[in-house]
């Protein structure tokens, strides 16, 4: 005689098949790295602070992720279906390079002078394409 499954034995079984769907790898972290490469690069091109600064957190918000210490969510997340964050995604070794260039692009953010945020903004932008590769 087959047993009746209770609708919380149902629910568990099914919020398993869910889990068990979502892929292995979470993102792509090359692509994650290339879009904010060039999104440094866009801060170190910007004519305006405003532009810098926004261009700057936009890289933030692609290394660190949606769930990371950082992201600000009232402005874009260019790799937004591209993964969860380069450096969740990240293999252990490109983690340590990865957070490198975050604490520049963040000092970046910090900036009041424009030359030395546009100078931020490059470092990065040299460091991250390397990691792209």
């Amino acid at each position: 005689m087959a047993q009746k499954l209770s609708l919380p034995s149902i629910a568990a079984v099914a919020g398993l098949m869910l889990f068990a769907a979502q892929p292995a790898t979470a993102g792509d972290v090359a692509k994650e790295i290339a879009t904010a490469a060039a999104h440094a690069g866009m801060a170190a091109g910007s004519a305006d602070m405003k532009m810098v600064q926004a261009h700057l957190q936009h890289v933030v918000n692609c290394l660190v992720g949606p769930a990371g210490v950082g992201y600000d969510s009232n402005q874009a997340n260019p790799c937004k279906e591209q993964g969860f964050g380069a450096i969740p995604d990240a293999s252990m070794e490109k983690k340590a390079p990865l957070e490198a260039a975050l604490k520049i692009v963040e000092d970046g953010t910090k900036e009041t002078d424009m030359a030395k945020a546009k100078e931020k903004a490059t470092t990065a932008q040299a460091a991250l394409s390397k990691l792209a590769m």
